[in-house]
């Protein structure tokens, strides 16, 4: 996948000289081999980088230095083919800081029960060494995900798959600008938070730019770029009758195409892979930039409403680990609830701001007033979700921490059609149900954004989160709001200790 092409894992084979030169031989022989099969699968979305055996502590320090300055990589496989005393991992561990993922498999995948000798044992002990490695890590309390099984299996291989496009997504945010035009927006709090800290713990850099400077790069369209963007308009959506050239709106149509060419190319300048809007800060714009919000996301930005540059950022991390997958994401909000028993629904959606990545409909692209930014009426593309299986999810300051909190939904069909409703939207019921969802996500301050995903499972979150080091709640079919509740207690305690402890 092109967007991964120039991302590396490496690889990292545990091993000693005790067993003399010509083990040392074969295991890096056996190494060489199963990094070649992982890359030949056509499992594994980065390339794996075979960086040998490591056999002392100077070695194994050298390559995770290296694997600290390099771009490239984005995390390192460790493997433990045969005893490996653990210390000598010490100095390289303790200065490592990217992602890491401790494979605990073995050449062979069975036991030759009719040849196996001494020899066969002493050199093939990922058994042992593999726990012995595990214990150092646990030891200094590194954070990394375990994967057991035989190297070749596609579930393996798969859950592989997940922590690398998780590494890919966290390596992208470690230079994250975020763009946020104006500020947080009437004394909304959920969606501010600690600026200074989500750099130090997630990477994220927000800088405030006045709408002003956008309207500086709007000023410099040309109507030849609105005339090529608007025809692009018409060939990928349905314009209606309003917004057809010649017609009434047409003229906000073409705004709304100006806007987006400005702020696209703001974006590129300033760096930036995310950026929040604010409806009380529109001078110089015609309308509130929905469009350009909607088709931007679809490109890849990530975007948040009202100031919400945390939601920002972590769509634009999910549009990252999703590249390849079948299902898109988007910016959400909870509007409007649907009761109707064990059916009891959510309708999201947001005033314009929602990505086309979550339809296979063609948009309808529209020009409707909006009672709110107090500008001329937005032009929008406006659809409803397909219906499947998804995710929604937050991060919330707690103050002391950062929390991730996940909900497995059900995306539905909706009932009847939505004829009055100018906007885009998804209607879903969040599992377990409604009544224990939404009560499990209030408990947990979990925002009325969320960054939706029909591609993830939550294995990307629970990595992602364990990659971040930060608190995850996951609210599932198997949630209960006693145990719910159970559990956000236990966390306050364990964070608090955890806090006093530094």
């Amino acid at each position: 996948m092109e967007f991964y092409n120039n991302q590396e894992v490496w690889f990292v084979t545990g091993a000693q000289l005790l067993y003399g030169g010509d083990a040392v031989i074969t295991v890096n022989a056996h190494s060489e081999e199963i990094v070649k099969q992982l890359n030949q699968a056509g499992t594994l979305p980065v390339k794996v980088v075979y960086k040998g055996t490591a056999n002392s502590s100077p070695e194994v320090e050298k390559i995770f230095k290296e694997a600290n300055s390099d771009s490239r990589c984005i995390g390192i496989i460790t493997w433990m083919h045969t005893f490996s005393p653990a210390k000598m991992w010490i100095k390289g561990l303790q200065n490592y800081h990217k992602p890491l993922l401790h494979l605990h498999t073995q050449f062979n995948k069975e036991i030759p029960w009719g040849e196996i000798d001494m020899d066969f044992m002493n050199l093939n002990q990922s058994a042992h060494g593999d726990r012995e490695f595990g214990h150092m890590v646990t030891r200094m309390r590194k954070n990394r995900k375990v994967v057991v099984g035989h190297w070749s299996e596609r579930n393996v291989q798969e859950r592989i798959a997940v922590w690398m496009r998780v590494a890919a997504a966290w390596a992208d945010a470690q230079d994250m600008v975020i763009v946020r035009f104006g500020d947080n927006m009437n004394n909304v709090a959920v969606t501010d938070g600690d600026r200074l800290e989500a750099e130090l713990r997630l990477g994220y850099h927000v800088d405030y730019y006045a709408i002003g400077d956008l309207v500086a790069y709007q000023d410099r369209v040309t109507e030849e770029e609105v005339d090529e963007l608007v025809a692009e308009f018409e060939q990928r959506y349905t314009f209606a009758d309003n917004c057809k050239k010649g017609a009434k709106d047409h003229g906000q149509v073409r705004e709304a195409a100006r806007i987006e060419i400005a702020l696209r190319r703001f974006l590129k300048d300033k760096n930036a892979k995310a950026f929040t809007t604010n409806f009380d800060a529109l001078h110089g714009l015609n309308q509130l930039p929905g469009l350009a919000s909607q088709r931007l996301m679809a490109e890849g930005y990530g975007f948040g409403a009202e100031g919400d540059w945390k939601t920002a950022a972590l769509l634009r991390t999910i549009w990252v680990m999703s590249k390849g997958l079948e299902g898109g994401c988007s910016f959400l909000e909870d509007y409007t609830y649907h009761f109707k028993g064990e059916k009891s629904a959510i309708l999201q959606s947001h005033m314009l701001e929602v990505s086309p990545l979550i339809t296979s409909q063609k948009p309808r692209l529209e020009v409707h007033p909006l009672g709110i930014g107090g500008k001329a009426d937005p032009a929008r593309l406006v659809f409803t979700a397909d219906p499947g299986s998804g995710i929604a999810s937050t991060i919330i300051d707690m103050g002391n921490r950062f929390r991730m909190v996940v909900n497995n939904v059900e995306v539905l069909k909706p009932e009847a059609a939505l004829p009055k409703l100018p906007v885009a939207s998804a209607l879903w019921i969040p599992q377990p149900s409604l009544e224990i969802g939404a009560a499990a996500w209030i408990y947990a301050g979990g925002t009325h954004h969320s960054a939706f995903s029909y591609a993830l499972t939550n294995e990307y979150f629970e990595d992602y989160a364990e990659i971040a080091g930060i608190e995850l709640m996951t609210i599932d079919k198997d949630t209960s709001i006693n145990n719910f509740k159970f559990e956000l207690k236990v966390n306050e305690i364990y964070y608090l200790l955890n806090k006093s402890l530094q």
